[in-house]
């Protein structure tokens, strides 16, 4: 387990003031002003050298990422921050802009610093009222503090601006919430061009999640050295857990990444309701990465790499388990719902393609169905992963891919029990 010394979120769950004075108490702003000093490349290279890879689901090296962007370019650079957050099951970020907010300012401008941007967009869901009021007003402190702003007292001018969004988890999709910001609907863009090449405004840009920029300032202020001792080779640091469903006590919880899931749900959530026995499966990474099994659970490390090898994700850390009471056809049918109604259309893949496979599930939930549609929907998510202009599409198809991997005996199962009423009731 992950040692109170090397927590970064001090103030996870709002037991301690969120404001300038408590936060600079648990270290916040400290050293900033040296850092910025050391350079452009230094904050770069420490980053890398951390291992740090990007926690809003993709697992890219953040480092790395932000090498990409161009060193002389006469156009301006943006930072862009995605606290969009629209994956079923994920609620780290949120905390962290309640919470915790300076460390995601300082976090933010640490990461425009060495990516040479002056300008940094927060875009927040749409539902996250509260967290954006309190955001903008931790925002408004680092202002009047001379923390940002122009001729702020670390010497790079800087300008936050908080985006609230509508409410569509496609805006999610780093694309489409620049188009977002931009004033349009927001729809993916197609790529190349990349963002850091031409992103928001036309310019150079990065896209990085709440998260990601706010351990930035711990990383520099103990050394990437640190931060990369923590967790597994490939995997390292520490990470915000977001566990719910059948748990006797839901929670998120900032813990090494590479922890066994067991021992994720037993030391900090109680325990699988009904006890570990009693688990079917469980969502490593949020809605739109495919389930795992109970019998693939006992020995599972959540990493990326781990999860990988299990075909599934660690995504953004957002593990829904569920025990033996739950209708694992209708779960993924809602789940499938859920995707047919974010799809912004564009892709006529997914378009279609989530549609057509909400309503299929739809009838296996009942028993309505025929057993050849489990491999005609096994195609048809094939056909809409890797077919479409973002990874909605691949969210889509995942979870059934999942359900239809390891529970296809259950599908199977109720349509047969359906048609053996169907003839009782002919008889």
């Amino acid at each position: 387990m992950l040692q109170d010394k090397d927590r970064i979120f001090r103030n996870l769950y709002g037991f301690h003031d969120w404001r300038l004075p408590a936060a600079r108490a648990r270290g916040a702003w400290d050293g900033t002003k040296g850092f910025i000093e050391n350079g452009h490349d230094w904050i770069i290279n420490e980053v890398k050298t951390s291992g740090l890879r990007g926690r809003g689901g993709a697992g890219f090296p953040t480092g790395l990422k932000w090498s990409f962007m161009p060193k002389n370019d006469a156009r301006p650079s943006y930072l862009v921050i995605n606290g969009d957050e629209s994956e079923p099951g994920s609620c780290k970020d949120r905390e962290i802009m309640r919470h915790d907010p300076h460390l995601l300012i300082e976090g933010a401008l640490l990461a425009s610093f060495a990516m040479r941007a002056h300008t940094c967009f927060i875009y927040i869901r749409g539902e996250f009222i509260r967290e954006r009021e309190r955001l903008q007003a931790a925002v408004d402190e680092a202002y009047d503090a001379k923390l940002i702003g122009k001729d702020n007292v670390h010497g790079w001018d800087f300008d936050i601006v908080i985006h609230h969004g509508a409410g569509a988890y496609i805006c999610g999709e780093e694309t489409a919430l620049i188009e977002s910001i931009e004033g349009k609907k927001g729809m993916p863009r197609l790529k190349p061009p990349f963002p850091a090449n031409v992103g928001l405004y036309g310019a150079p840009t990065t896209v990085n999640n709440v998260e990601s920029i706010a351990v930035v300032g711990d990383i520099l202020r103990r050394g990437g050295a640190w931060f990369a001792s923590l967790g597994k080779p490939n995997n390292t640091g520490t990470k915000l857990f977001q566990i719910s469903g059948h748990v006797n006590n839901p929670c998120v919880v900032e813990e090494e990444m590479g922890i066994p899931l067991r021992e994720l749900i037993d030391k900090h959530c109680g325990g699988v309701r009904g006890g570990w026995d009693n688990l079917l499966c469980a969502i490593p990474g949020g809605s739109s990465m495919p389930m795992i099994p109970a019998e693939q659970c006992n020995d599972l490390t959540m990493d990326f790499d781990a999860l990988v090898k299990l075909k599934s994700g660690l995504g953004t850390a957002a593990v829904i388990v569920m025990d033996k009471s739950t209708d694992i056809i209708k779960a993924i049918t809602r789940i499938a719902y859920f995707y047919k109604h974010e799809s912004c259309g564009q892709c006529t893949p997914c378009r279609e393609g989530t549609g057509w496979m909400f309503r299929v599930l739809d009838r296996m939930q009942r028993g309505e169905a025929e057993l050849r549609e489990i491999d005609l929907l096994y195609n048809v998510t094939k056909q809409v992963e890797g077919h479409t202009i973002c990874a909605l599409g691949d969210a889509a198809a995942w979870p059934v891919q999942g359900l239809l991997r390891n529970y296809r005996h259950v599908i199977e199962e109720r349509i047969e029990a359906r048609k053996a009423l169907a003839r009782e009731a002919a008889e």
